[in-house]
């Protein structure tokens, strides 16, 4: 098929050089498709090749605390990649002998691999003809071929699917794959894509229709989530401070924070005193007290924003549970929190 063919030929004149496609290796493949969920090449590169330097292995990965794991994570951001990444390591070390199924429905067996990362898997590594449906894909089939069909709605994924399978050409699904994510990704951009230098500008029918900033068609988003968090810096007389995991479900599961007091709105800071007084965290008598940032850090994450003020606080004696600040840095925190210790020089 001419769309098939020249999507090839265009990724092999254009595809950027990135150290997962210069290999058959399911664990390195599996490991860059985890990392680049919701995640820019960008962004992810050196989270990437930090990884592959700390766990060579899947056996290597599958042997680490989940903290070590947590750290080099720290700031990739959807903390749940990481901890289920881990489990999988573990799962393919130690239930299979280091060996990762080789085809698209053995795959998905596997504890936090689905479709997409499945048939990527499948495709790069083994060359299974399963095609590979990302953002990318819905965006590039969505304008060439005209298709209306909201991309969030529940029936989406298999009809994207279907359509992905009736282009891909057989026995080169791992070129096909890479090219049409890589197209997406390089010129089929989300917005003011450079149409007119497009391999596809005589055949594109969203081009052809002056469709292409209307496709894909996505419904909006779910209201964002606002919530206030008032994070209490603890000090003692031998600089200890306070730290625990956060073990509750949701956002930051197993990271570290200061002690921390949520409330339903933005609160005046007379109110945090008597909240940090009727919370008794500690035994110890406060000294000090005062704001790091009067003006609320707002931390951006995808369905919530977290409006979060930190509060020096410093008390007479030794803190029962304390933390020197050397072992304290060498936890996985949110990156927000590792922002403020950094900024401030802990």
């Amino acid at each position: 098929m001419k769309f098939s063919n020249l999507l090839v030929q265009w990724y092999l004149q254009n595809k950027r050089d990135l150290p997962w496609r210069n290999t058959t290796n399911p664990y390195i493949i599996w490991l860059s498709e985890i990392m680049l969920q919701q995640t820019r090449v960008a962004q992810g590169l050196p989270y990437f090749l930090r990884f592959t330097e700390a766990f060579p292995t899947v056996f290597d990965l599958a042997n680490a605390e989940e903290e070590e794991v947590l750290k080099l994570w720290q700031g990739l951001g959807y903390y749940s990649r990481a901890r289920n990444l881990h489990k999988t390591a573990k799962q393919v070390a130690f239930e299979l002998n280091g060996e990762f199924p080789k085809s698209y429905k053995e795959l998905l067996h596997l504890k936090g691999i689905g479709e997409y990362t499945a048939a990527a898997i499948a495709s790069f590594a083994y060359n299974e003809n399963v095609p590979v449906v990302d953002g990318n894909v819905f965006r590039v089939l969505s304008r060439y071929f005209d298709v209306e069909t909201d991309i969030a709605s529940s029936g989406a994924k298999k009809e994207f699917t279907q359509l992905a399978t009736t282009v891909l050409p057989k026995g080169k699904a791992d070129f096909f794959n890479q090219a049409i994510m890589e197209f997406g990704a390089l010129q089929c951009v989300p917005k003011n894509p450079d149409c007119p230098n497009c391999i596809f500008k005589d055949s594109c029918a969203a081009l052809q229709k002056k469709k292409v900033d209307q496709l894909p068609i996505k419904s909006k988003k779910a209201k964002v989530r606002q919530r206030f968090f008032t994070y209490l810096v603890f000090s003692d007389d031998d600089n200890q401070t306070l730290l625990h995991k956060r073990t509750q479900k949701g956002i930051w599961h197993n990271l570290y924070e200061f002690p921390v007091i949520e409330t339903e709105e933005i609160t005046t800071d007379e109110n945090v005193l008597v909240l940090i007084q009727n919370q008794n965290f500690v035994n110890n008598t406060i000294r000090e007290i005062g704001l790091y940032n009067p003006e609320a850090i707002v931390h951006k994450l995808s369905h919530q924003h977290l409006n979060i003020k930190f509060w020096k606080i410093k008390v007479n004696g030794k803190l029962e549970n304390g933390m020197n600040w050397k072992s304290a840095k060498k936890m996985p925190f949110p990156i927000v929190i590792f922002n403020f210790i950094e900024k401030y020089s802990f």
